[in-house]
């Protein structure tokens, strides 16, 4: 089983698949590290030999910035705007939308759930 920065890939998937399950590498960027690496992407990844694994490796870690050190540098990147004061960081602070969408209706996942109105006891 291919091990790739610090993320198990599935075995029975195929490599352009598994790849995606680094946080930071989708489809595009999967097919382009394949093309780098000649690798067909097509193949399992129980098929992969050693020699391809540590080539995705290099690949990976070496010209791209993925997993643990690309959730810091978004964070950090939020953290700045809130910093600033900039209207997306005001957004950011208060948990709205960030990028204009409507908040009048739907924006439900960002929000929170609605808080129901006061019901009054009966006696």
């Amino acid at each position: 089983m291919a091990h790739i920065a610090g993320i198990e890939l599935p075995k029975d998937k195929r490599i352009l698949i598994g790849l995606t399950y680094i946080y930071g590498i989708g489809k595009s960027r999967s097919k382009e590290i394949l093309g780098k690496a000649n690798i067909d992407e097509n193949k399992k990844v129980k098929d992969l030999t050693t020699e391809e694994e540590k080539i995705l490796r290099d690949i990976i870690i070496g010209h791209y910035m993925v997993e643990g050190e690309l959730r810091t540098q978004i964070a950090m990147d939020i953290k700045r705007l809130m910093e600033i004061g900039c209207y997306r960081g005001l957004r950011h602070k208060r948990g709205m939308p960030v990028r204009g969408q409507r908040t009048h209706t739907n924006a439900r996942t960002r929000r929170g759930r609605r808080k129901g109105s006061m019901l009054v006891k009966k006696k």
